[in-house]
């Protein structure tokens, strides 16, 4: 089960290349540039890019889920190279794909809910 969650967490950075890696950030108040890399403070800590899960829009909430299951990958594997390298394992697999699209359902729930299904 652990190696599945893994290789979960690691197929959302690598699944979505065409989808989200190279579209611009989520358009939203709770993560204006969430693609960018994390600010430090004063303190040399890393600002945080994630203030709130409330978005203007179901589109908006979307964005902000797969910027949040990429997210998750690249703090968990910090080694760049690494990241790259592993990329053709998950980007051509069926099963990688579908995987990916949980993770993201499943933020996407989160913030749905978060937004009360942005409702009026």
């Amino acid at each position: 089960m652990r190696k599945f969650l893994t290789m979960l967490a690691v197929s959302s950075a690598f699944a979505l290349p065409a989808m989200a890696q190279d579209a611009a950030p989520p358009a939203t108040d709770a993560a204006p540039d969430a693609a960018a890399a994390p600010m430090a403070d004063a303190t040399g800590a890393a600002a945080p890019w994630l203030t709130s899960l409330i978005t203007e829009t179901p589109q908006a909430g979307f964005d902000l889920a797969v910027t949040m299951a990429r997210k998750a990958v690249t703090t968990t594997q910090t080694d760049k190279d690494t990241l790259h390298k592993l990329r053709p394992n998950y980007a051509h697999d069926p099963q990688s794909l579908i995987g990916v699209s949980g993770v993201a359902a499943t933020w996407f729930a989160t913030i749905a809910a978060a937004n009360d299904y942005w409702r009026q």
